[in-house]
């Protein structure tokens, strides 16, 4: 005969193996070094300006 399976052993196993795998492709899809983001957040700033230069009129604080 075969030795006895703990099906529970082998459901959390497999739970487990499941969110490993999620865990590593959210990390592909979202993670991004200190530098990534330091780097986006100086362009997003940069355009910001480019943008704000641009404006033909400084809005009027009244205004909202």
């Amino acid at each position: 005969m075969t030795t006895p399976i703990n099906l529970n052993k082998v459901r959390k196993a497999k739970a487990k193996a499941e969110a490993e795998q999620r865990a590593k492709e959210n990390r592909a899809k979202f993670g991004r070094t200190k530098s990534e983001k330091k780097l986006e957040a100086a362009k997003a700033e940069k355009q910001a300006k480019l943008t704000e230069g641009h404006r033909r009129e400084s809005p009027d604080p009244k205004d909202g």
